[in-house]
């Protein structure tokens, strides 16, 4: 059986502000077999890939890159906002729209070499995941491509991500 995984998305018009619909995964998140279908459909593009690693910036990418990780048996890497990690981190800066932003990952958390996954709840504009591309750079992964479980199309967010691979479980 097949689940219409937009039949799990509740849009909110208006969210966060007027004129912006926010696709709320929040019914997804509590039905187990729309998880469960929205996590497989994340993962099955890099099916049969070797994949070392999923790595996620916080916070609505961790809930499925932990999953992801499983079902690729690979590990799972959390990228943080600054002060969020204990040991010695790789940083990237980036410039936001109003003001800059700036991720961290351990040192020793992704290796040069390993094959990275990169994954996301959404993509809109690209820019938080053009940073996490930009940081696993720094740790000389090599980055298999981006896997979302929501595209919203007409924000063009996947150019911002050329070349890497990006993959999606639905587009709006």
């Amino acid at each position: 059986m097949t689940i219409d995984l937009k039949s799990f998305i509740r849009d909110i018009p208006n969210f966060p502000k007027p004129g912006i619909i926010y696709r709320d995964i929040a019914p997804l998140l509590l039905d187990p077999q729309a998880f469960k279908a929205a996590t497989e459909a994340m993962a099955a593009p890099f099916d049969g890939e070797t994949v070392d690693v999923v790595a996620a910036a916080e916070a609505r990418g961790f809930i499925f890159a932990a999953p992801l990780a499983l079902h690729l048996n690979a590990g799972f890497v959390p990228i943080r906002k600054p002060g969020k990690l204990p040991f010695e981190t790789h940083s990237h800066s980036y410039d936001l729209e109003y003001g800059s932003d700036e991720l961290h990952v351990h040192i020793d958390g992704v290796l040069p070499g390993q094959r990275v996954i990169i994954v996301d709840d959404l993509l809109a504009t690209g820019g938080t995941m053009q940073a996490c591309c930009k940081l696993l750079e720094l740790c000389q992964a090599e980055i298999l491509g981006c896997s979302f479980l929501i595209h919203l199309a007409g924000l063009k967010g996947e150019t911002k991500l050329e070349p890497y691979r990006v993959e999606s479980a639905v587009v709006y």
